[in-house]
């Protein structure tokens, strides 16, 4: 009896916990992708490819075009020298002149001051200056004292004062020559300095001064002056 009632008693028992750490599992829950992330995922990805594609496609589709070297002021004639070649992508916002037009640019004069790196346009350039409309364009070897040392700019109005190198001069000058002593002008070009520092002044003048300013000229006989305002 003692026995089958220690049997029972053991078989109502709960069985005993193993000691330590339950082992983990290989078997732990996977979360779920959704797929509107994973679609998403995919789709910007594409986008990436593409954007990456056009832009090594545009790299390589560029149109040589033409720019400036170095800033041309207004009225000056553009020349081949103040001319570049610069690639760029189309653009329908832009209107660049081709290279292959260049002809078409070269002699004109600038419609506005245009600073280095400016694409050239149509617009950028005309076919002479306004101001020499209806005058006659002098050109004045000018050294300096002869001319302010402001720089002369397109535009200018400005004073050609007869000023003979001697006494004999001035009186050949004045028996032979019924014209005023200064002559008004507006400067249409301004050369570069040279290495003496003198320039090349274009001045449009009226028809009856034309010849006597020439005549002085020659002479190294005008000083330049520059109005007030101009």
């Amino acid at each position: 009896m003692a026995t089958t009632f220690a049997n029972k008693k053991s078989a109502g028992q709960p069985a005993a916990t193993p000691a330590g750490p339950v082992p983990i599992t290989q078997d732990a829950p996977r979360r779920r992708r959704r797929p509107v992330v994973v679609g998403a995922g995919l789709a910007l990805a594409a986008v990436g490819a593409l954007v990456a594609v056009w832009q090594v496609d545009e790299a390589g589709n560029r149109t040589p075009v033409i720019a400036l070297a170095h800033d041309v002021k207004a009225g000056e004639t553009v020349k081949k020298s103040d001319l570049v070649v610069a690639e760029v992508a189309p653009d329908p916002a832009l209107a660049p002149v081709p290279v292959s037009r260049s002809g078409d640019i070269v002699g004109k004069t600038a419609a506005a001051d245009l600073p280095k790196g400016t694409l050239i346009t149509d617009s950028s350039v005309r076919e002479g200056s306004p101001v020499a409309q209806g005058r006659d364009t002098v050109g004045i070897l000018a050294k300096p004292g002869q001319l302010p040392a402001q720089q002369l700019r397109t535009g200018n109005t400005v004073a050609l004062v007869h000023t003979p190198q001697d006494d004999a001069d001035a009186a050949k000058s004045s028996s032979t020559q019924k014209t005023a002593d200064s002559i008004s002008a507006v400067v249409v070009g301004v050369s570069s300095p040279d290495a003496n520092g003198a320039v090349v002044v274009d001045v449009a003048v009226a028809g009856t001064d034309s010849a006597p300013l020439a005549t002085w000229t020659a002479r190294g006989a005008v000083t330049i002056v520059l109005k007030a305002g101009s």
